[in-house]
């Protein structure tokens, strides 16, 4: 009798179709699968920031990160194109190169150092807002984590830009490059605020590699690290 019991659920089994079984096994582990809860989604769009962050500044805080990147390269402030392109014209390409290769010197030394102030800043992502993030655009958290933290990442960087732009010597090349115009007959003197210019491109540089890899979190299975990620970015799960 319990031969009989074993092997008509055997006999049953080996009756149905591929595409049978294979749909008898989906609806089973959907039907074992718990749904998404909001504090999940917030948890798993935070690791992917993190990830996103700590790859960012990686690769950013690299020799090259910047100078060599055509996205975040930095290069003269708009403001004052001109007085790159007027010492061209008098031979002084050396003195323009060095001061452009020491702005990004300090904006690459400066992103080892901002990492920690910028996944620090992930954290103020409220629950409220998860869902929205999380079916909106491919940049959605970078956008919105634009918008909530770049005053005080600004305020964080600054001393940090500053020191390093001491440090690399861009103040001095600056201070060569700005003279040197400046001295020129007939030009208007300019002298913007190179602390505050660095800061802004370092930081959109960052935010820069922090939406790529956040794209590439989104549509690439493969570039979810944790469980926790691949759930919340499975469309599957969304209610």
């Amino acid at each position: 009798m319990k031969y009989i019991k074993i092997t008509i659920p055997l006999l049953f089994l080996f009756a149905c179709t591929h595409e049978q079984i294979q749909q008898a096994v989906k609806i089973a582990t959907e039907a074992s699968e718990q749904p998404l809860t909001t504090s999940e989604v917030a948890a798993g769009l935070k690791e992917a920031l993190k990830q996103g962050v700590a790859k960012g500044s990686d690769e950013a805080s690299q020799l090259d990160g910047y100078f060599k990147n055509e996205l975040l390269k930095i290069v003269f402030p708009p403001e004052v194109k001109k007085v790159e392109n007027t010492l061209r014209d008098m031979g002084l390409n050396k003195l323009v190169d060095d001061f452009v290769l020491s702005m990004n010197r300090a904006a690459e030394d400066a992103a080892t150092k901002a990492k920690p102030i910028f996944v620090e800043a992930i954290t103020s992502m409220s629950i409220e807002d998860a869902w929205n993030i999380l079916k909106g655009e491919n940049d959605a958290a970078t956008q919105y984590l634009m918008k909530k933290t770049t005053a005080d990442l600004t305020k964080e960087f600054q001393p940090v830009i500053h020191e390093s732009l001491e440090t690399v010597g861009a103040t001095k090349y600056y201070s060569e490059v700005v003279n040197t115009y400046n001295k020129i007959p007939l030009v208007e003197d300019v002298n913007p605020d190179l602390d505050a210019y660095v800061t802004e491109r370092a930081i959109d540089g960052l935010f820069v590699l922090v939406q790529q890899e956040e794209t590439n979190i989104r549509e690439n299975a493969s570039a979810r690290a944790t469980d926790l990620m691949k759930k919340v970015f499975d469309k599957d799960n969304w209610n």
